[in-house]
């Protein structure tokens, strides 16, 4: 990407739940990374890796424990009520879905327009004249305006869910897991509908997925969470063509692939730790099987492995003889 300030910089975002028993689940724990105008930026992991978490603290729908976000080099955690509200008109989100975030009392119309009545965006005749460009935008027609979300299919659910994101004319827009309850074909045309109107609006998108094959469709470059943290970050070509991370290559190693005859999928053994009470030292030695002793004493840092290519593991920084040793252990 271009050498201007990102429109988005997250540094150290933590979020802490309280638990029972005084087990608090650090859910976020020391995120930090940076996305350019234009950027779609992926974030992906398995499920309660803290990836939609992240997406809510960005926009402020969850209040951070700790940390600093920055949207255009302004700190949103310590905006007044009355200039968040007007951030919200530059960040959207798009929910998994659409049926649960769609009032269902509530005809398209009045969904996509109750952005606009909300922060008191023209008036009538112009939020119609804007509702018709959106459902133009999305695919849909003037027709759907007085329907109700009960009478579309899955995929047109999530066109209205989008046109509604998009009612403001936001800058930045989260879609967490906006297409993995559709159809592979619906999923299709969703994701050139998201591609189309990135280009044509100039909109930044951060990507939260747990399907890797959609995540190299669309995304310019992807960070990879694991319990809470980040473990690598890297342009989209560098990271499915040389992963430098154990996770994130057991990731890749479990992507379905089509291919004549039998294929045994690699699988992660053991169970993903409690965030309640995260391993110490690198949060994936339990289930990693190249750890080596440091792996379970040290958290490793985030080293950089190539230009634009990070990740944190200790096989990248140890001497060559403990990496030797690591994969004898392996073989």
């Amino acid at each position: 990407m271009s050498g201007a300030a990102p429109l988005l910089e997250v540094e150290g975002l933590r979020k802490v739940f309280p638990g029972r028993r005084g087990r608090d689940v650090r859910a976020v724990d020391g995120v930090s990374f940076s996305i350019a105008r234009g950027e779609t930026f992926g974030l992906v992991g398995e499920s309660g890796c803290g990836k939609t978490t992240t997406g809510r603290l960005v926009l402020r729908l969850l209040e951070a424990t700790s940390g600093a976000i920055r949207f255009d080099g302004r700190d949103l955690l310590a905006l007044p009520p009355a200039e968040l509200r007007a951030f919200r008109r530059n960040a959207q989100i798009v929910f998994q879905d659409p049926m649960s975030s769609l009032n269902p009392r509530m005809t398209v119309g009045e969904l996509v327009t109750e952005p606009l009545v909300v922060h008191g965006v023209g008036d009538r005749a112009s939020r119609w004249r804007r509702l018709l460009t959106l459902l133009d935008l999305v695919g849909l027609t003037p027709a759907h305006a007085t329907r109700f979300p009960h009478e579309f299919s899955g995929g047109q659910r999530q066109r209205i869910a989008i046109a509604r994101a998009l009612a403001l004319e936001p800058r930045l827009v989260v879609l967490d897991e906006a297409v993995s309850a559709l159809d592979v074909s619906i999923q299709a045309q969703i994701l050139n509908l998201l591609a189309d109107l990135k280009d044509e609006l100039g909109l930044t998108y951060l990507f939260i997925s747990h399907d890797l094959g959609v995540v190299r469709h669309i995304c310019d470059r992807v960070a990879v969470m694991y319990l809470g943290e980040i473990v690598e970050i890297a342009g989209k070509a560098s990271l499915f063509s040389r992963p430098r991370h154990p996770y994130t290559e057991a990731l890749l190693a479990a992507v379905p692939r089509i291919a004549e005859g039998k294929r045994r999928f690699e699988v992660l053994t053991g169970d993903v730790p409690s965030p309640s009470a995260p391993p110490p030292g690198c949060r994936f030695h339990t289930r990693c099987p190249r750890a080596m002793d440091v792996c379970r004493r040290l958290a490793p840092a985030m080293t950089e492995v190539a230009e634009g290519h990070t990740a944190a593991c200790h096989l990248l920084t140890e001497a060559p003889v403990a990496r030797g040793q690591a994969m004898e252990g392996v073989r």
